[in-house]
């Protein structure tokens, strides 16, 4: 490696240690939709010579089905792994000799590609190249596909005796049913045997499309610069019928438990509940409500109780994913076996002593006080900045989305909290998991 490919890889790994767009200082954030139908949100900045940007597509493993569960994931994954000709290989080494970083994240909802490279003409064009043939011209070879699709099924074969892994697929199937979002997000080993390139191929071909795809950019670019890019990346996508919406998620009528036989020494439980969608009215107070039960670590009610004075638990937590339909809230704990029923019985009652009464003056003041004084954190890096403008985009939030946040937070009620908690959480509903089962014999 040379001195110019390291300083270039110095210069792009910079803006991980400085936030180029201050902390403190408003996001001014611009929103367009490109000729062919992308949406674009876009935060010009040339404090240092770094672009980072995302394309998202509607494409997560909800748009899977039980007899091809994994065809989502596989397709995203194989769409680097060989475009336009090009193998993985030189793929890798395009993006290696000029300092460019490819990657991306896939979840229920969304399918995201990332570049972040230097904004000089050469390497950015390079990059851009690449980039744009990965999204537009994916090959799907065979070779690579049987390859890929051993290390996964190895992968689920391991997964399978793990109690962590066991105890989130069996949550979330037992919350959700038949509803997409129950899928794993990897795949079944029956199915991914019988993925073909073909299921690849028609799965980009239905859900990469410009229309409904969100792009993110921030970093040294002109507005003019930023609307070419966005051009070029989308106008040679597919072009499918529309994509319809997520199924909405039915709330569980009854109370579900699962205990599951496990030699493990540890019991891993779960607990929960759907809880709510991205953009729901409710997010702030049960943000701010579920930080002082569970979501603040130390400092919250659940390690307190359970953990703390109790010694019942080595962790617990709990948290509320948003998603495009509704996430789960979810509480989790790992406990010695012995001590599982235990563990088990005060959690809930913490938690229904928190739905009852819920927070105090005290304990409000100082959540509100951690979570707007660790807000800066959440927005010192170009890839946060980034992230946060992909969920914005994807999920129709409002432009002052990050202006507004610390104002939501502080004006966040205990009144609120109370009400929020007790209507959208119904514990006598909950799913519960146990993988280790105490009681087994």
């Amino acid at each position: 490696m040379n001195l110019k490919h390291i300083t270039k890889i110095f210069i792009i790994n910079l803006t991980f240690l400085a936030f180029s767009v201050g902390a403190h200082a408003a996001v001014k954030i611009q929103q367009w939709q490109t000729s062919s139908g992308a949406e674009v949100y876009f935060v010009e900045n040339h404090d240092l010579p770094i672009v980072d940007l995302s394309v998202n597509f509607a494409a997560g493993s909800a748009r899977d089905t039980a007899e091809k569960s994994g065809v989502a994931g596989i397709t995203k994954y194989m769409m680097t792994l060989g475009a336009a000709g090009m193998s993985d290989e030189v793929i890798a080494n395009k993006m290696a000799d000029i300092g460019a970083i490819l990657g991306g994240s896939f979840d229920v909802d969304r399918a995201a590609f990332k570049l972040r490279t230097l904004s000089s003409e050469r390497e950015k064009t390079q990059a851009l190249d690449v980039f744009t043939k990965v999204l537009q011209k994916p090959d799907f070879p065979e070779t690579v596909l049987t390859r890929e699709k051993a290390r996964i099924i190895s992968g689920l074969q391991e997964s399978a005796t793990q109690p962590e892994s066991i105890s989130n697929k069996a949550f979330m199937s037992a919350m959700y049913g038949k509803h997409p979002y129950s899928l794993d997000e990897s795949g079944e080993v029956d199915t991914v045997t019988k993925i073909s390139r073909d299921d690849l191929q028609d799965f980009y071909n239905r859900f990469y499309g410009a229309k409904g795809a969100v792009i993110a950019m921030i970093g040294d670019l002109t507005r003019e610069q930023a609307s070419k890019i966005a051009e070029d990346i989308t106008i040679g996508l597919p072009k499918p019928t529309e994509i319809l919406p997520i199924p909405a998620v039915e709330y569980p009528t009854n109370a579900i438990e699962q205990r599951i036989i496990h030699p493990a020494s540890q019991s891993h439980i779960l607990l929960g509940y759907p809880g709510i969608k991205r953009g729901d009215p409710d997010l702030f107070p049960l943000y701010v409500g579920n930080y002082i039960l569970g979501g603040g670590g130390f400092v919250s009610r659940l390690t307190e109780e359970v953990r703390e004075k109790r010694g019942l638990v080595y962790s617990v937590y709990s948290y509320f994913m948003p998603m495009a339909e509704l996430g789960p809230f979810q509480i989790g704990l790992q406990t010695k076996k012995d001590q599982a029923n235990d563990a088990l019985k005060l959690v809930r009652e913490t938690l229904d002593k928190f739905i009852k009464n819920g927070v105090t003056d005290k304990e409000l003041k100082a959540a509100k006080a951690n979570i707007i004084g660790g807000f800066p954190m959440r927005i010192d890096s170009n890839g946060k900045i980034l992230e946060y403008l992909a969920v914005i985009g994807f999920y129709k939030l409002p432009l002052n989305y990050l202006d507004e946040y610390n104002k939501k937070v502080a004006s966040v009620t205990a009144a609120q909290i109370k009400e929020a908690f007790n209507r959208r959480l119904k514990p006598e509903n909950f799913v519960t998991v146990i993988v280790g089962d105490p009681d087994a014999k």
